[in-house]
């Protein structure tokens, strides 16, 4: 899992929503899918940013569970727990990234 923000390595040229989480899945399955494949694992980066955007593999794969879920638990309520597990992981890493530059731009 990884969170970046949109706005790094961020140049004069414009911004395009997105492009910082495609560059990070980019460079995560460059860096880790030979050995998840020579273990014959599959490996699917889970790169979001700081404004929601997620990467096509993460909405593929979070279709996916939900297919699953759907058709393995009988309770609606139940269904939402994974997603709700996932959004609260999300909303603390963006969380701990705020604080982080807060304590940055407080100590200059």
């Amino acid at each position: 899992m990884t969170e970046v923000s949109p706005h790094v390595g961020l140049e004069v040229r414009a911004f395009t929503v997105g492009q910082a989480a495609l560059k990070a899945a980019s460079s995560k399955v460059a860096k880790h899918e030979k050995a998840c494949s020579d273990n014959q694992h599959a490996f699917i980066p889970f790169v979001f940013d700081t404004f929601s955007f997620l990467a096509p593999e993460v909405v593929d794969l979070l279709h996916i569970v939900q297919r699953v879920m759907r058709n393995n638990v009988m309770s609606p309520r139940s269904m939402n727990v994974v997603f709700t597990m996932i959004d609260f992981v999300i909303q603390k890493s963006l969380t701990m990234q705020l604080l982080s530059g807060c304590l940055i731009f407080m100590c200059k």
